[in-house]
């Protein structure tokens, strides 16, 4: 690529494929008592809509920018030849189906542009609202960075994470994302050492699939810790829409590197968490051994 791939164009019409992808996924949806349940080797389950999705995306990213894609619901191409993949697209069509089955509308679309292991465009669609999150980190036009929401289709509404630095001095609530499905005992425990460190109160809700990177990067929480398998294609979009407002996604370990891809045979995720405001003094609060008890 010579020229730089993320255009206003391609930006547009990648968020008009979520919403396509999206209402095939919500024509399924709404006739939900006709659909069959089958499960991948993995016991995962798999419906009709994962399937209608993946058609609609996979279709589409080839007329947008004809690159190598990594979907959910296709054969995982062989390391040896996606490791020398300089840009790819990596694709959950439906992240969250057990969330589809429940009925909760708590499911989304993921897409996200790789580049070196790192995302630099992600698109987070929410059917069942019709609600669009994305995130920009790096563009042909300065003006396409950022973090935005749309709502129905309509213009993008910017958004950021909130300040942590603030609201630690002020001993606000602390508000924290969880899994409805996977918090293990290792998130107990961190929850407990978050308490200690925290000088306000500690506020903990659940959300499912990759709405929970979406609050944060909105503003509306401040950290969501998964110490259970995700895989990669769970993580890209939303790491894309989190790090363009502000925030990080980084591996579950005392230094806190950023979460990066297509580095392993497999697919899965370290345990990682999602954070809110980068500027805060993160490895302070998650520490065992705060210096003077302060992040």
């Amino acid at each position: 690529m010579t020229e730089h791939p993320i255009s206003p164009e391609l930006i547009r019409n990648l968020v008009e494929l979520a919403r396509c992808a999206g209402d095939a996924i919500m024509a399924i949806y709404i006739n939900k008592d006709t659909y069959q349940v089958e499960h991948k080797q993995d016991e995962s389950p798999l419906t009709a809509a994962d399937l209608a999705a993946h058609r609609v995306i996979v279709q589409g990213l080839a007329q947008l920018l004809p690159l190598p894609v990594i979907s959910e619901e296709s054969e995982l191409p062989d390391f040896a030849d996606r490791h020398l993949w300089e840009n790819y697209w990596l694709v959950d069509p439906l992240d969250g189906t057990k969330e589809f089955i429940a009925g909760n509308g708590q499911f989304t679309v993921n897409i996200a542009l790789i580049q070196r292991g790192r995302p630099l465009l992600g698109v987070v669609h929410v059917p069942a609202t019709d609600t669009t999150y994305l995130g920009v980190l790096d563009a042909r036009d300065p003006a396409s960075v950022g973090a935005f929401k749309y709502l129905r289709g309509r213009g993008a509404e910017p958004i950021r994470v909130r300040s942590m630095i603030e609201r630690y001095q002020q001993r606000e609530p602390f508000t924290v994302l969880l899994s409805h499905r996977h918090n293990t005992q290792a998130t107990l425990d961190l929850m407990d050492l978050v308490k200690q460190n925290w000088p306000g109160t500690i506020e903990t809700t659940n959300a499912g699939s990759s709405l929970k990177f979406c609050v944060i990067a909105e503003g509306l929480a401040d950290f969501y810790p998964r110490l259970a398998p995700t895989s990669e294609w769970d993580t890209a979009a939303a790491q894309a829409v989190l790090e363009a407002a502000g925030g990080r996604v980084v591996c579950a370990t005392p230094d806190l590197p950023s979460l990066v891809y297509n580095t392993r045979e497999d697919i899965l995720n370290p345990h990682f968490y999602a954070l809110g405001d980068k500027h805060f003094y993160w490895e302070g609060l998650l520490s065992s051994n705060p210096v003077d008890g302060n992040p």
